[in-house]
């Protein structure tokens, strides 16, 4: 049976979708009002790595970018079963887009080292690019599967996964170290151990980098400097509403009408 290392889960805080805003000026996402919670398609990740970690061995190890107070969400995912949490944590990310987040979660996941995977949920519920996981995996030069269902099997050297295409789904083999982003939903995330997480509030001490120039990454090539998509325009998009015509009259003129304006005449 295959023995995995270090799978390395990414895990980020998202308001909920319903109660954030956005700020028209710095056209970025205003949290402040809003309730936070672990992005749910990280959710479905953790789970899928501690599935694997007990099935293949290993150690779950949560890697986020975010503020210090993302650090109580991460005690979470120890509670749940992850073996060690790393936050990076540096004002100078502020306003990062997925570029630049690929970016510094590629340096940090060198730094952690020794991984056999790294797992990503989908896309996230504030910004739903799907572009992080596949760019992470163009960082650190390994292969990248997406909107993956399954991990079917794992061996020394590789592992096969299925993952949703339009009209069905198809079976993957990738070599190890790999990247593989999965779907929303895929599996139910445990509930968190009660006493694991007494233990991770009071004892557990997640490891906070607070310099991005450990990474080898400059200040200037984070946050909106060093960003390469900005947000330019904020629009609300509404569905077209439907004309609701009636036609009256008796069945043929009915049918001869409904004739004339589908054009068929």
């Amino acid at each position: 049976m295959a023995s995995l290392r270090n799978i390395i889960v990414t895990m980020k805080v998202t308001p909920k979708p319903e109660e954030i805003r956005f700020d028209p000026t710095t056209k970025t996402v205003d949290r402040s009002k809003a309730t936070n919670e672990i992005n749910p398609a990280d959710k479905n990740a953790l789970e899928l790595a501690l599935q694997l970690k007990e099935k293949y061995g290993g150690r779950v190890v949560i890697l986020s970018m975010g503020p210090p107070f993302w650090d109580q969400f991460l005690k979470m995912g120890i509670a749940m079963g992850a073996d060690d949490a790393v936050l990076i944590s540096d004002r100078a990310l502020g306003g990062s887009d997925a570029f630049v987040t690929s970016r510094v979660l590629a340096a940090a996941v060198k730094k952690i080292g020794d991984y056999s995977l790294v797992i990503a949920g989908e896309e996230s519920e504030d910004g739903s690019t799907g572009q992080v996981p596949p760019g992470m995996a163009e960082w650190l030069g390994i292969p990248a599967v997406t909107y993956v269902s399954q991990v079917t099997d794992a061996m020394e050297d590789s592992i096969i996964v299925k993952r949703t295409i339009k009209g069905g789904y198809e079976t993957v083999k990738v070599k190890l170290p790999a990247v593989i982003s999965v779907e929303l939903g895929i599996n139910t995330p445990r509930f968190p151990d009660f006493e694991r997480l007494q233990w991770a509030q009071n004892e557990f001490k997640t490891t906070i980098w607070g310099g991005i120039k450990d990474l080898g990454i400059a200040e200037n090539e984070v946050g909106f400097k060093g960003s390469l998509t900005a947000v330019t325009e904020l629009r609300e998009l509404r569905p077209r509403e439907r004309l609701r015509q009636f036609i009256e009259g008796s069945p043929e003129e009915i049918a001869r009408e409904l004739i004339k304006r589908l054009g068929l005449k």
